[in-house]
């Protein structure tokens, strides 16, 4: 391969790279009920319901709605 066209590809995916954080960071935080939180952690809703009640799994209120932000699910596994 070239130098000139790694330096076009090495161009191309820094170009990439910054269009998906500034898609990612304008995005809204995606939220899930509490039966979508459940499904993708493989549980029950109780299950669900326990570890939001001892404060393992964050969420959020939205009118009566008691909703869990994506990223409470990455920060539950790790």
């Amino acid at each position: 391969m070239s130098a000139r066209l790694e330096a076009a590809i090495s161009e191309l995916v820094a170009a990439l790279r910054e269009e998906l954080a500034a898609v990612h960071a304008a995005a809204p935080p995606r939220l899930l009920s509490v039966e979508e939180a459940a499904t993708a952690l493989g549980i029950g809703r109780s299950m669900t319901f326990r570890l939001i009640r001892t404060g393992r799994l964050r969420t959020v209120k939205v009118g009566r709605r008691r909703l869990i932000p994506a990223d409470a699910l990455a920060e539950l596994a790790v």
